[in-house]
């Protein structure tokens, strides 16, 4: 098979087919590296991350890294989407990647220049929560405390009703 700059061409097809077909989330090399399992391709780590490499410096993806030496993501960027523009969602609960271009952002770039000289990079910038569905989800289902923990919180809601000690 031909190899364009080291690169088995199939391979770098098959990583930005499935990084296009899943551009609604983020997905990690190890994500990349198992559907390449299951297609039958070549599997080298060292290719997959200096394939990801040259798609973000090309900025057909976005590269996000995470706080707290938590590994590297990456989505696929449409062609109409300046996402160095604008800030980003990701649902904690889904994974999904929401792009948040909106007037009210704007504001917020403008007040920062402005009032503290300070310039707002958003490549990258994440913010994390829960979208409309995954809330609703959390909001159907809350989590429930072990029952010691349940116990426990009963004895201190009794203790400070009654003015006892716990």
């Amino acid at each position: 098979m031909a190899r364009s700059g080291g690169y088995n061409t199939k391979t770098r097809q098959l990583i930005l087919d499935y990084l296009m077909n899943n551009r609604q989330k983020a997905v990690s090399a190890s994500n990349i590296l198992a559907h390449l399992e299951q297609q039958g391709a070549a599997t080298n780590p060292t290719t997959v991350y200096r394939y990801l490499d040259k798609l973000a410096g090309e900025e057909k993806i976005m590269k996000y890294v995470a706080d707290k030496g938590e590994r590297a993501v990456f989505q696929y960027v449409d062609e109409d989407r300046h996402c160095r523009e604008h800030l980003h969602l990701k649902c904690t609960g889904c994974g999904k990647i929401f792009h948040l271009e909106c007037g009210f952002m704007d504001q917020v770039r403008r007040h920062l220049s402005e009032e503290h000289g300070f310039v707002l990079q958003c490549e990258g910038s994440v913010l994390y929560g829960l979208c409309p569905r995954c809330a609703a989800k959390a909001a159907q289902n809350p989590p429930q405390p072990a029952q010691s923990e349940a116990k426990e919180e009963q004895n201190l809601c009794s203790a400070v009703d009654t003015g006892a000690q716990p």
